[in-house]
């Protein structure tokens, strides 16, 4: 495995929300073009935020869902790496090769009209709950790899639950 700086990477919290049939949610970025438009939220960690503090915000500002409407099912431990492509650094002009993400795995308690995608400057503009191992194919290629490793760790949180 590539040894990696971790200065050199943003840090950033990845959502995964599982209903209760054992789908996660997706959601297509606003603006997007070409395929691969689907994805996790995911969102920067400000300094000196803990990440379940980060991943609780980035699920409120862009899924619309509080705190109260989940459960936290798993935190990774480590890290999980993915690097910019060179177009997209270019573009960029700050000082990060990429990312670096503690994904999350929350269980939704609440209804499909609990998500609001304008609760807050949209990022999606449209959603629906996936396979947790279709993702990866939903996703764009230089973020792949993550979103394979993440499929594998949370594999276990993709049975259904019964509905209280």
């Amino acid at each position: 495995m590539k040894k990696r700086d971790p200065k050199l990477y943003r840090p950033n919290a990845g959502l995964a929300l599982f209903s209760a049939a054992g789908h996660v949610f997706v959601g297509r970025r606003i603006n997007g073009r070409g395929a691969f438009q689907w994805q996790m939220p995911q969102g920067g960690i400000d300094e000196g935020e803990e990440t379940t503090e980060a991943a609780l915000r980035e699920l409120e500002e862009e899924v619309g869902v509080p705190a109260k409407l989940v459960d936290i099912l798993e935190e990774t431990e480590d890290w999980i790496y993915y690097d910019f492509p060179p177009d997209l650094r270019r573009r960029m002009h700050g000082p990060y090769l990429g990312q670096r993400q503690k994904w999350f795995a929350f269980r939704f308690k609440g209804s499909d009209s609990d998500v609001r995608l304008d609760r807050h400057t949209p990022e999606f503009d449209a959603w629906r709950w996936a396979p947790l191992e279709e993702t990866p194919s939903l996703i764009v290629p230089f973020k792949r790899p993550v979103y394979q490793e993440v499929a594998e760790r949370f594999a276990k949180w993709t049975e259904p639950v019964p509905v209280r």
